[in-house]
Protein backbone atom coordinates (compact mmCIF):
# COMPACT_ATOMS: atom_id res chain seq x y z
CA UNK A 1 0.00 0.00 0.00
CA UNK A 2 1.63 3.37 -0.92
CA UNK A 3 3.00 5.76 1.84
CA UNK A 4 0.26 8.62 1.31
CA UNK A 5 -2.65 6.45 0.98
CA UNK A 6 -2.47 5.15 4.87
CA UNK A 7 -0.44 8.15 6.36
CA UNK A 8 -3.21 9.51 9.38
CA UNK A 9 -2.66 13.19 9.95
CA UNK A 10 -2.45 13.75 13.42
CA UNK A 11 -6.16 14.15 14.29
CA UNK A 12 -5.55 10.41 14.17
CA UNK A 13 -2.01 10.09 15.33
CA UNK A 14 -0.41 10.46 18.44
CA UNK A 15 2.57 10.69 20.71
CA UNK A 16 5.86 9.04 21.39
CA UNK A 17 7.47 7.77 24.24
CA UNK A 18 11.06 7.27 24.99
CA UNK A 19 14.00 7.10 27.20
CA UNK A 20 17.42 6.59 25.98
CA UNK A 21 19.93 4.19 26.33
CA UNK A 22 23.53 4.96 24.84
CA UNK A 23 25.31 1.90 22.46
CA UNK A 24 28.47 1.14 23.85
CA UNK A 25 31.31 0.74 21.15
CA UNK A 26 34.25 -1.08 20.89
CA UNK A 27 36.81 -0.61 18.03
CA UNK A 28 34.35 0.77 16.33
CA UNK A 29 31.62 -1.76 16.42
CA UNK A 30 28.81 -1.48 18.99
CA UNK A 31 28.34 -3.61 21.28
CA UNK A 32 24.43 -4.86 22.50
CA UNK A 33 24.98 -4.74 26.73
CA UNK A 34 22.29 -7.07 28.56
CA UNK A 35 20.56 -3.74 30.16
CA UNK A 36 20.54 -1.63 26.38
CA UNK A 37 18.47 -4.86 25.29
CA UNK A 38 16.18 -4.91 28.35
CA UNK A 39 15.38 -1.21 27.89
CA UNK A 40 15.48 0.68 31.11
CA UNK A 41 14.02 -1.27 34.01
CA UNK A 42 11.39 1.42 34.74
CA UNK A 43 10.14 5.27 33.77
CA UNK A 44 8.05 5.63 36.68
CA UNK A 45 10.20 8.15 38.15
CA UNK A 46 10.27 10.03 35.10
CA UNK A 47 6.78 9.65 34.73
CA UNK A 48 5.69 10.89 37.72
CA UNK A 49 7.74 14.00 37.00
CA UNK A 50 6.02 14.92 33.85
CA UNK A 51 2.44 13.72 33.98
CA UNK A 52 1.55 17.02 35.18
CA UNK A 53 2.81 18.77 32.50
CA UNK A 54 1.04 17.21 30.04
CA UNK A 55 -2.88 18.12 29.03
CA UNK A 56 -5.56 16.95 27.15
CA UNK A 57 -7.64 19.31 24.94
CA UNK A 58 -11.09 19.52 24.43
CA UNK A 59 -12.69 21.53 21.29
CA UNK A 60 -16.05 22.26 20.07
CA UNK A 61 -17.10 23.70 16.91
CA UNK A 62 -20.58 24.36 15.52
CA UNK A 63 -21.08 23.24 12.46
CA UNK A 64 -24.30 23.92 10.61
CA UNK A 65 -26.17 21.62 7.63
CA UNK A 66 -28.71 22.16 4.94
CA UNK A 67 -29.19 19.18 4.14
CA UNK A 68 -32.96 18.61 3.91
CA UNK A 69 -35.01 16.04 6.05
CA UNK A 70 -37.48 14.23 3.79
CA UNK A 71 -40.93 15.22 5.01
CA UNK A 72 -43.47 12.50 4.79
CA UNK A 73 -46.58 13.00 2.25
CA UNK A 74 -49.61 13.04 4.05
CA UNK A 75 -53.16 13.51 2.94
CA UNK A 76 -54.38 16.70 1.60
CA UNK A 77 -56.31 18.28 4.74
CA UNK A 78 -54.90 15.70 7.51
CA UNK A 79 -55.44 16.70 11.00
CA UNK A 80 -51.56 16.28 11.20
CA UNK A 81 -50.86 18.94 8.81
CA UNK A 82 -49.80 21.71 11.16
CA UNK A 83 -48.29 19.08 13.25
CA UNK A 84 -45.93 17.83 10.55
CA UNK A 85 -45.81 21.44 9.20
CA UNK A 86 -43.86 22.46 12.73
CA UNK A 87 -41.56 19.22 13.17
CA UNK A 88 -39.91 19.72 9.98
CA UNK A 89 -39.75 23.14 10.18
CA UNK A 90 -41.95 23.99 6.85
CA UNK A 91 -44.52 26.25 8.17
CA UNK A 92 -43.42 28.61 5.84
CA UNK A 93 -42.34 26.69 3.23
CA UNK A 94 -38.67 26.38 4.27
CA UNK A 95 -36.92 24.48 5.84
CA UNK A 96 -34.16 26.10 8.62
CA UNK A 97 -30.43 25.40 8.12
CA UNK A 98 -29.77 22.81 11.21
CA UNK A 99 -26.40 23.50 13.36
CA UNK A 100 -24.86 20.72 15.68
CA UNK A 101 -21.74 20.62 17.53
CA UNK A 102 -18.55 18.50 16.66
CA UNK A 103 -16.40 17.59 19.60
CA UNK A 104 -12.51 16.86 19.44
CA UNK A 105 -9.80 15.65 21.46
CA UNK A 106 -5.86 15.90 21.46
CA UNK A 107 -2.72 16.38 23.73
CA UNK A 108 -0.76 19.13 24.59
CA UNK A 109 2.16 20.54 26.96
CA UNK A 110 2.94 23.53 29.19
CA UNK A 111 6.05 25.22 28.19
CA UNK A 112 5.72 28.54 30.58
CA UNK A 113 4.32 28.33 33.88
CA UNK A 114 2.49 31.33 33.76
CA UNK A 115 -0.13 29.51 30.92
CA UNK A 116 1.49 28.91 27.57
CA UNK A 117 0.70 25.58 25.80
CA UNK A 118 1.83 23.87 22.50
CA UNK A 119 -0.15 21.14 20.75
CA UNK A 120 -1.12 20.68 16.51
CA UNK A 121 -2.21 23.20 15.05
CA UNK A 122 -5.17 20.72 13.58
CA UNK A 123 -6.24 19.63 17.22
CA UNK A 124 -7.51 23.22 17.68
CA UNK A 125 -8.16 24.65 13.86
CA UNK A 126 -11.38 26.31 13.27
CA UNK A 127 -12.86 25.47 17.09
CA UNK A 128 -14.95 27.81 18.83
CA UNK A 129 -14.07 26.48 21.88
CA UNK A 130 -10.55 25.48 23.35
CA UNK A 131 -10.75 24.15 26.76
CA UNK A 132 -7.51 22.81 28.57
CA UNK A 133 -7.56 19.94 31.34
CA UNK A 134 -4.83 19.09 33.61
CA UNK A 135 -3.87 15.54 35.30
CA UNK A 136 -5.41 17.10 38.62
CA UNK A 137 -8.77 18.16 37.10
CA UNK A 138 -8.25 21.40 36.40
CA UNK A 139 -9.91 22.72 33.36
CA UNK A 140 -9.57 25.72 32.16
CA UNK A 141 -10.34 27.98 28.88
CA UNK A 142 -7.50 28.49 26.41
CA UNK A 143 -7.18 31.38 24.11
CA UNK A 144 -4.77 30.82 20.78
CA UNK A 145 -1.46 32.80 20.63
CA UNK A 146 -1.08 32.00 17.21
CA UNK A 147 -0.68 28.90 14.91
CA UNK A 148 1.28 27.38 11.82
CA UNK A 149 -0.59 25.01 9.34
CA UNK A 150 3.21 24.43 7.22
CA UNK A 151 4.18 23.02 10.54
CA UNK A 152 1.21 21.81 12.53
CA UNK A 153 2.35 23.29 15.42
CA UNK A 154 -0.37 25.89 17.50
CA UNK A 155 0.50 27.82 21.04
CA UNK A 156 -2.34 28.50 23.43
CA UNK A 157 -2.61 30.36 25.93
CA UNK A 158 -4.87 29.75 29.76
CA UNK A 159 -4.53 32.11 32.67
CA UNK A 160 -3.73 29.68 36.23
CA UNK A 161 -4.24 30.64 39.14
CA UNK A 162 -1.24 28.84 40.20
CA UNK A 163 1.97 28.27 38.50
CA UNK A 164 1.68 25.44 36.51
CA UNK A 165 4.58 22.91 35.64
CA UNK A 166 6.53 23.24 32.96
CA UNK A 167 8.88 21.07 30.78
CA UNK A 168 11.73 22.51 28.98
CA UNK A 169 12.68 21.77 25.02
CA UNK A 170 15.34 19.21 24.41
CA UNK A 171 18.31 19.52 21.73
CA UNK A 172 16.77 17.40 18.58
CA UNK A 173 19.64 17.07 16.92
CA UNK A 174 21.08 14.58 19.62
CA UNK A 175 18.96 12.41 19.25
CA UNK A 176 20.31 8.76 17.69
CA UNK A 177 18.62 6.02 16.09
CA UNK A 178 17.79 3.45 18.95
CA UNK A 179 17.85 6.35 21.32
CA UNK A 180 14.81 5.24 24.05
CA UNK A 181 11.98 7.90 24.22
CA UNK A 182 9.23 8.07 26.26
CA UNK A 183 5.30 9.81 25.51
CA UNK A 184 2.85 10.82 27.53
CA UNK A 185 -0.75 11.73 25.97
CA UNK A 186 -4.58 11.11 25.56
CA UNK A 187 -5.20 8.60 23.01
CA UNK A 188 -8.77 8.18 22.63
CA UNK A 189 -9.99 10.34 25.18
CA UNK A 190 -8.73 8.23 27.97
CA UNK A 191 -6.47 10.48 29.65
CA UNK A 192 -2.99 10.53 30.69
CA UNK A 193 -1.31 7.63 29.22
CA UNK A 194 2.15 6.72 29.22
CA UNK A 195 3.98 4.68 26.35
CA UNK A 196 7.65 4.14 25.62
CA UNK A 197 9.89 3.10 22.40
CA UNK A 198 12.99 3.85 20.89
CA UNK A 199 13.69 6.21 18.03
CA UNK A 200 13.64 4.60 14.76
CA UNK A 201 14.68 7.27 11.80
CA UNK A 202 15.55 10.88 11.13
CA UNK A 203 14.79 13.01 9.07
CA UNK A 204 11.65 11.61 7.84
CA UNK A 205 9.96 13.16 4.66
CA UNK A 206 6.44 11.97 4.75
CA UNK A 207 5.21 14.60 2.23
CA UNK A 208 2.88 16.82 4.53
CA UNK A 209 4.94 19.96 4.61
CA UNK A 210 7.20 22.29 3.37
CA UNK A 211 10.00 21.50 6.04
CA UNK A 212 9.55 17.73 6.36
CA UNK A 213 12.11 16.46 8.78
CA UNK A 214 10.57 13.79 11.30
CA UNK A 215 11.57 11.99 14.25
CA UNK A 216 10.47 8.21 13.49
CA UNK A 217 9.42 6.25 16.70
CA UNK A 218 7.83 3.06 17.41
CA UNK A 219 6.40 4.36 20.60
CA UNK A 220 2.50 3.32 20.75
CA UNK A 221 0.37 6.28 18.91
CA UNK A 222 -3.32 6.28 18.34
CA UNK A 223 -6.34 9.21 18.14
CA UNK A 224 -5.67 11.79 20.79
CA UNK A 225 -2.06 12.01 21.22
CA UNK A 226 -2.38 14.57 18.64
CA UNK A 227 0.35 17.24 20.19
CA UNK A 228 1.62 15.51 22.83
CA UNK A 229 5.19 15.88 23.76
CA UNK A 230 7.95 13.07 23.12
CA UNK A 231 10.47 13.34 25.90
CA UNK A 232 13.72 11.99 25.73
CA UNK A 233 15.71 10.26 28.86
CA UNK A 234 16.36 13.66 31.01
CA UNK A 235 12.63 14.65 30.76
CA UNK A 236 13.25 16.68 27.63
CA UNK A 237 10.48 17.74 24.54
CA UNK A 238 13.07 16.70 21.84
CA UNK A 239 9.78 16.26 19.75
CA UNK A 240 5.77 17.06 18.80
CA UNK A 241 3.93 13.98 17.74
CA UNK A 242 2.02 14.67 14.75
CA UNK A 243 1.33 11.68 12.68
CA UNK A 244 0.89 7.79 12.10
CA UNK A 245 0.80 5.66 9.52
CA UNK A 246 -2.16 2.85 9.43
CA UNK A 247 -4.13 1.23 7.55
CA UNK A 248 -6.71 0.76 10.93
CA UNK A 249 -6.24 4.22 12.40
CA UNK A 250 -4.68 2.39 15.38
CA UNK A 251 -0.57 1.95 16.66
CA UNK A 252 1.54 -0.38 14.29
CA UNK A 253 4.61 1.09 15.80
CA UNK A 254 5.21 4.25 12.80
CA UNK A 255 4.74 7.57 14.13
CA UNK A 256 6.20 10.71 13.79
CA UNK A 257 7.36 14.06 15.80
CA UNK A 258 8.46 17.32 14.74
CA UNK A 259 11.75 17.93 15.76
CA UNK A 260 12.28 20.12 18.86
CA UNK A 261 14.57 22.36 16.82
CA UNK A 262 12.03 23.61 14.54
CA UNK A 263 9.22 23.55 16.95
CA UNK A 264 10.92 26.24 19.18
CA UNK A 265 11.73 28.16 16.07
CA UNK A 266 8.05 28.37 15.44
CA UNK A 267 7.05 28.65 18.85
CA UNK A 268 9.35 31.74 19.66
CA UNK A 269 7.50 33.74 16.39
CA UNK A 270 4.05 32.65 17.75
CA UNK A 271 4.67 33.89 20.99
CA UNK A 272 6.10 37.06 19.80
CA UNK A 273 4.03 37.99 16.29
CA UNK A 274 1.38 35.96 16.83
CA UNK A 275 2.42 34.67 12.93
CA UNK A 276 5.40 33.13 11.34
CA UNK A 277 8.14 35.29 9.83
CA UNK A 278 10.00 32.89 7.93
CA UNK A 279 13.31 33.88 5.92
CA UNK A 280 13.18 33.56 2.11
CA UNK A 281 15.29 33.39 -0.67
CA UNK A 282 13.32 34.21 -3.68
CA UNK A 283 14.36 30.99 -5.93
CA UNK A 284 12.60 27.54 -7.14
CA UNK A 285 14.66 24.71 -6.81
CA UNK A 286 14.74 20.99 -7.74
CA UNK A 287 16.92 17.92 -6.99
CA UNK A 288 20.43 17.64 -8.67
CA UNK A 289 20.18 13.84 -9.81
CA UNK A 290 23.55 11.81 -10.83
CA UNK A 291 22.84 13.37 -14.49
CA UNK A 292 22.87 16.89 -14.18
CA UNK A 293 25.81 16.96 -11.39
CA UNK A 294 27.48 14.99 -14.26
CA UNK A 295 26.63 17.37 -16.95
CA UNK A 296 27.69 20.18 -14.25
CA UNK A 297 30.64 18.94 -13.86
CA UNK A 298 30.24 17.89 -10.20
CA UNK A 299 31.95 15.70 -8.19
CA UNK A 300 29.26 14.24 -6.60
CA UNK A 301 24.72 14.41 -6.48
CA UNK A 302 24.58 17.26 -3.70
CA UNK A 303 22.94 20.56 -3.27
CA UNK A 304 19.31 22.88 -4.58
CA UNK A 305 19.56 23.27 -8.68
CA UNK A 306 17.90 26.80 -8.72
CA UNK A 307 15.59 26.13 -11.58
CA UNK A 308 14.17 29.89 -11.69
CA UNK A 309 14.23 33.19 -9.68
CA UNK A 310 10.87 35.36 -8.74
CA UNK A 311 11.22 38.17 -9.61
CA UNK A 312 10.48 41.13 -7.14
CA UNK A 313 12.58 38.24 -4.29
CA UNK A 314 15.67 38.44 -2.49
CA UNK A 315 17.95 37.48 -5.25
CA UNK A 316 16.09 38.98 -8.52
CA UNK A 317 19.52 41.32 -9.06
CA UNK A 318 22.05 38.40 -11.16
CA UNK A 319 23.09 37.25 -7.28
CA UNK A 320 21.87 33.85 -7.97
CA UNK A 321 21.21 32.38 -11.27
CA UNK A 322 19.05 29.71 -12.65
CA UNK A 323 21.19 26.62 -13.29
CA UNK A 324 23.31 27.05 -9.52
CA UNK A 325 23.92 24.51 -7.04
CA UNK A 326 23.30 25.72 -3.89
CA UNK A 327 25.69 23.79 -1.21
CA UNK A 328 25.87 25.33 1.62
CA UNK A 329 23.38 28.54 3.07
CA UNK A 330 24.31 30.17 6.42
CA UNK A 331 26.88 27.76 7.63
CA UNK A 332 24.81 24.55 6.97
CA UNK A 333 25.47 21.94 4.30
CA UNK A 334 22.37 21.34 1.76
CA UNK A 335 23.11 17.95 1.28
CA UNK A 336 19.69 17.40 -0.47
CA UNK A 337 17.11 19.62 -2.20
CA UNK A 338 14.99 19.67 1.07
CA UNK A 339 17.25 21.05 2.85
CA UNK A 340 17.31 24.22 1.70
CA UNK A 341 14.01 25.60 2.09
CA UNK A 342 13.88 24.35 5.62
CA UNK A 343 16.84 26.29 6.63
CA UNK A 344 16.24 29.52 4.57
CA UNK A 345 12.71 29.10 6.58
CA UNK A 346 14.55 29.03 9.93
CA UNK A 347 16.59 32.53 9.08
CA UNK A 348 15.86 35.36 10.79
CA UNK A 349 13.92 37.74 7.80
CA UNK A 350 16.72 40.59 6.77
CA UNK A 351 19.66 38.60 7.54
CA UNK A 352 22.38 38.68 4.86
CA UNK A 353 24.26 35.51 5.23
CA UNK A 354 26.51 33.87 2.87
CA UNK A 355 25.79 31.35 0.53
CA UNK A 356 28.06 28.81 -1.38
CA UNK A 357 27.23 27.85 -4.99
CA UNK A 358 28.33 26.24 -7.40
CA UNK A 359 27.82 28.45 -10.96
CA UNK A 360 29.29 26.48 -14.41
CA UNK A 361 31.64 23.98 -12.61
CA UNK A 362 33.51 26.85 -10.23
CA UNK A 363 32.49 27.14 -6.51
CA UNK A 364 31.13 30.82 -5.71
CA UNK A 365 30.37 32.93 -2.29
CA UNK A 366 27.94 35.11 -2.45
CA UNK A 367 25.89 37.19 -0.15
CA UNK A 368 22.20 37.42 -0.03
CA UNK A 369 20.33 39.85 2.26
CA UNK A 370 16.97 37.32 3.15
CA UNK A 371 13.13 39.06 2.49
CA UNK A 372 10.06 37.15 4.32
CA UNK A 373 8.63 34.37 3.24
CA UNK A 374 4.99 35.11 3.68
CA UNK A 375 5.47 38.39 1.70
CA UNK A 376 6.82 36.39 -1.20
CA UNK A 377 3.96 33.96 -1.34
CA UNK A 378 1.29 36.94 -1.67
CA UNK A 379 3.87 38.30 -4.46
CA UNK A 380 3.63 34.98 -6.36
CA UNK A 381 -0.05 34.99 -6.09
CA UNK A 382 -0.30 38.16 -7.57
CA UNK A 383 2.00 38.18 -10.34
CA UNK A 384 -0.49 36.53 -13.14
CA UNK A 385 -0.83 38.49 -16.79
CA UNK A 386 -4.09 39.47 -18.26
CA UNK A 387 -3.37 39.95 -21.93
CA UNK A 388 -4.53 38.20 -24.61
CA UNK A 389 -2.62 34.75 -25.13
CA UNK A 390 -0.58 33.92 -27.52
CA UNK A 391 -0.43 30.55 -29.38
CA UNK A 392 2.71 28.76 -31.24
CA UNK A 393 3.50 25.38 -31.88
CA UNK A 394 7.27 23.81 -30.81
CA UNK A 395 8.76 20.17 -30.71
CA UNK A 396 5.73 18.58 -31.07
CA UNK A 397 3.73 20.87 -28.20
CA UNK A 398 0.78 23.42 -28.83
CA UNK A 399 1.22 26.02 -26.45
CA UNK A 400 -0.26 29.02 -24.86
CA UNK A 401 0.03 32.24 -22.93
CA UNK A 402 -0.93 31.44 -19.38
CA UNK A 403 -3.93 33.01 -18.34
CA UNK A 404 -6.76 32.67 -16.18
CA UNK A 405 -9.02 30.53 -18.51
CA UNK A 406 -6.28 28.03 -19.14
CA UNK A 407 -4.95 27.92 -15.50
CA UNK A 408 -8.67 27.44 -14.43
CA UNK A 409 -8.68 24.31 -17.01
CA UNK A 410 -5.65 22.79 -16.07
CA UNK A 411 -6.16 23.66 -12.66
CA UNK A 412 -2.93 25.29 -12.27
CA UNK A 413 -2.09 27.08 -9.04
CA UNK A 414 -1.65 30.69 -8.69
CA UNK A 415 2.23 30.67 -8.20
CA UNK A 416 2.68 28.88 -11.25
CA UNK A 417 4.00 31.18 -14.23
CA UNK A 418 5.05 30.46 -17.79
CA UNK A 419 4.14 29.23 -21.44
CA UNK A 420 1.23 26.46 -20.56
CA UNK A 421 1.60 23.52 -22.81
CA UNK A 422 -2.45 22.26 -24.59
CA UNK A 423 -1.18 19.59 -26.48
CA UNK A 424 1.16 17.12 -27.61
CA UNK A 425 1.83 15.51 -30.54
CA UNK A 426 1.49 11.73 -30.60
CA UNK A 427 5.12 9.71 -30.74
CA UNK A 428 6.96 13.33 -30.66
CA UNK A 429 9.96 13.74 -29.01
CA UNK A 430 8.22 15.95 -25.66
CA UNK A 431 5.48 12.96 -25.38
CA UNK A 432 8.36 10.65 -25.16
CA UNK A 433 9.71 12.56 -22.12
CA UNK A 434 6.36 11.90 -20.76
CA UNK A 435 5.32 16.13 -21.55
CA UNK A 436 1.69 15.78 -21.29
CA UNK A 437 -1.23 18.91 -21.68
CA UNK A 438 -1.20 21.33 -18.50
CA UNK A 439 2.52 21.11 -18.02
CA UNK A 440 3.86 24.59 -18.09
CA UNK A 441 7.38 25.53 -19.69
CA UNK A 442 9.31 28.07 -17.18
CA UNK A 443 12.58 27.86 -18.88
CA UNK A 444 14.48 27.08 -22.30
CA UNK A 445 17.98 26.66 -21.58
CA UNK A 446 18.14 28.66 -18.12
CA UNK A 447 16.37 31.72 -19.80
CA UNK A 448 12.65 32.73 -18.37
CA UNK A 449 10.02 32.31 -21.19
CA UNK A 450 6.79 34.07 -20.92
CA UNK A 451 5.04 33.34 -24.17
CA UNK A 452 5.05 31.05 -26.90
CA UNK A 453 7.19 33.02 -29.17
CA UNK A 454 9.87 33.34 -26.21
CA UNK A 455 9.77 29.66 -26.43
CA UNK A 456 10.19 29.49 -30.56
CA UNK A 457 12.51 32.45 -30.47
CA UNK A 458 14.78 30.58 -27.82
CA UNK A 459 14.83 26.70 -29.55
CA UNK A 460 15.76 28.73 -33.07
CA UNK A 461 18.49 30.25 -30.82
CA UNK A 462 19.60 26.69 -30.03
CA UNK A 463 19.10 25.13 -33.41
CA UNK A 464 21.29 28.24 -34.88
CA UNK A 465 24.04 27.26 -32.65
CA UNK A 466 24.33 24.08 -33.24
CA UNK A 467 22.80 22.34 -30.40
CA UNK A 468 20.90 19.01 -30.52
CA UNK A 469 18.34 18.71 -27.51
CA UNK A 470 16.57 21.69 -25.58
CA UNK A 471 16.52 22.08 -22.19
CA UNK A 472 13.57 22.62 -20.57
CA UNK A 473 12.39 23.49 -16.86
CA UNK A 474 9.01 22.18 -16.73
CA UNK A 475 6.07 23.06 -13.67
CA UNK A 476 3.72 20.68 -12.98
CA UNK A 477 -0.02 22.92 -12.10
CA UNK A 478 1.56 22.64 -8.34
CA UNK A 479 4.25 23.95 -9.23
CA UNK A 480 6.98 21.29 -8.83
CA UNK A 481 9.79 21.58 -11.08
CA UNK A 482 11.94 19.21 -12.99
CA UNK A 483 14.04 19.48 -15.84
CA UNK A 484 13.67 17.96 -19.13
CA UNK A 485 16.16 17.65 -22.18
CA UNK A 486 13.75 17.71 -25.51
CA UNK A 487 15.77 16.29 -28.85
CA UNK A 488 15.27 19.18 -31.90
CA UNK A 489 14.45 16.79 -34.41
Amino acid sequence: MALNTILRPFRTVAIVAALGVAAVHSGGVSVRTAEAAQGPESVADLAEGLLDSVVNISTSQRVSSNRRTPRPRIPEGSPFQDFFDEFFGERDGDQQPRSRRVNSLGSGFVIDAQGIIVTNNHVIAEADDIEVNFADGTKLTAEVVGADPKTDIAVLKVEPEQPLTAVPFGDSNALRIGDWVMAIGNPFGLGGTVTTGIVSARGRDINSGPYDNFIQTDAAINRGNSGGPLFNQEGEVIGVNTAIISPTGGSIGIGFAVPSDLVQTVVAQLREFGETRRGWLGVRIQPVTDDIAESLDMAEAKGALVAGIIKGGPVDNGTVEPGDVIIRFDGQEVEDMRDLPRIVAESPVGKEVEVVLIRKGEEKIIKVTLGRLEDGEQLIAQSQSTDEPQTATVLGMDMAELDSALREKYEIEEGVEGVVIVSVEENSAAAEKRIVAGDVIVEVAQEEVKTPQDVKDRVKELTDDGRRNALLMIANKTGELRFITVPMR
